[in-house]
């Protein structure tokens, strides 16, 4: 996997990933930035959301639960002085589906916590990682 990150002014770059697909990242006004993208941190944390978020809809799936929505919410905490890591991070996951299985929905959390997300796995040595869940009726649209 390669990518590649190139400046374009200010504290605004523009990221590349191997597959083409671009985003743009900028710091905070206190420090030259102009909100033209995200902050680099905040990609790692969506980064390490899609991730899991990949691996418990697909494991949901092959254990033929009737997922009709996931959503992750992320909350995190960085240390106060520099370099600002994160110290805590918490994802809630919103299951929305029919029939599901609270069971089955603990063990794809926890599968990709453990066994399959790269990326949380490697941000949990290092920082404290936490998952809940909420499971919800899919709604009936009439």
């Amino acid at each position: 996997m390669e990518a590649k990150v190139k400046w374009i002014d200010q504290v605004n770059f523009r990221g590349e990933s191997d597959s083409g697909h671009q985003v743009m990242m900028d710091g905070p006004n206190e420090l030259g930035g102009e909100n033209k993208g995200m902050r680099p941190m905040e990609l790692m944390l969506l980064g390490m959301a899609g991730c899991t978020s990949f691996d418990v809809v697909t494991i949901l799936k092959k254990s033929r639960q009737s997922i009709k929505s996931c959503e992750a919410l992320i909350s995190a905490e960085r240390a106060n002085k520099a370099p600002k890591v994160f110290t805590k991070i918490h994802i809630r996951f919103m299951i929305e589906g029919n029939d599901l299985d609270e069971g089955s929905v603990e063990r794809a959390i926890r599968l990709s916590a453990e066994k399959y997300c790269s990326a949380t796995i490697m941000l949990s040595k290092s920082v404290e990682i936490t998952h809940d869940f909420r499971i919800t009726k899919q709604q009936k649209t009439t």
